[in-house]
C-alpha cells in the first residue's frame, strides 16, 4: 500500500526546499493538490509546527497572498489542547452554526454553494493574543470564516493607543517594537536614516 503525502507535508517540503523566496497562493494552492484548504494548512505550519512564515503584515514589501520562510528551524508552536468533550460543547451550544456568517453544518455554504459548510472551533481572542482553550472563547465557525478570522478578533488600535502601549513598555520591549519595524520597512527605515 503507497501512502499519499498531506498537503501540508506537501507545503512543508516545498517551503523548506524554496527558503528566501517569495511565493504565491496560486503556485501555494498547486503544491498542496489544488485543496481549498491550502491556507489552513500553512497556518497551521506556523501555529502548530511553529514555522516562521512571513506574510505582508511582516514585511512591507510583500503583498497580500505571498508567502515567505527565511529560517528553516522552527520554533516552539502552541500545543493543540481543546478536548473532544469541549469541542461537542461548543459545537452544540452554538447551535452547529458558523457564528461569524450564519452557515448550518452540512448545509451548502452561503458564499460557496457548491461546497458544504464546514464547521471549526475558533478562538474569540487568539492563543497568540493571549486567549485560551476554555470554552468561553471558543466559537463555532465554518472553513471559510475561520482562514479569514487569524488575529482578527480584536479591535485594531490607533496610532495613538499604540504609542501609548510603547512608551509604557519596558526599554527591551520598545527595543523588540523597533527591530519588527526595521524588519517590516527596511526601505523606509533605510530612507529616514538618510534624510
Amino acid at each position: 500500500m503507497v501512502r499519499t503525502k498531506g498537503a501540508r507535508t506537501k507545503l512543508r517540503e516545498y517551503f523548506l526546499r524554496n527558503l528566501n523566496r517569495v511565493m504565491g497562493s496560486d503556485e501555494l494552492r498547486e503544491v498542496a493538490g489544488g485543496t481549498s484548504e491550502w491556507a489552513r494548512r500553512v497556518r497551521e505550519l506556523r501555529t502548530e509546527e511553529g514555522y516562521q512564515i512571513l506574510t505582508h503584515n511582516d514585511r512591507s514589501e510583500m503583498k497580500p497572498g505571498e508567502y515567505l520562510l527565511i529560517d528553516p528551524k522552527p520554533v516552539p508552536a502552541f500545543s493543540r489542547s481543546i478536548s473532544k468533550e469541549v469541542r461537542a460543547f461548543v459545537l452544540d451550544r452554538n447551535g452547529f452554526t458558523c457564528q461569524q456568517c450564519g452557515a448550518v453544518a452540512g448545509e451548502p455554504h452561503p458564499y460557496d454553494p457548491s461546497r458544504k459548510a464546514r464547521l471549526h472551533i475558533g478562538h474569540i481572542v487568539d492563543k497568540s493574543m493571549g486567549g485560551t482553550d476554555d470554552a468561553a472563547n471558543l466559537r463555532a465557525l465554518c472553513s471559510v470564516c475561520n482562514e479569514g478570522s487569524k488575529n482578527l478578533t480584536l479591535d485594531r488600535p490607533s496610532a495613538q493607543k499604540l504609542l501609548i502601549q510603547v512608551r509604557r513598555a519596558t526599554g527591551s520591549d520598545q527595543l523588540e517594537v523597533l527591530k519588527w519595524l526595521l524588519q517590516k520597512f527596511p526601505n523606509q527605515a533605510q530612507k529616514m536614516l538618510s534624510e
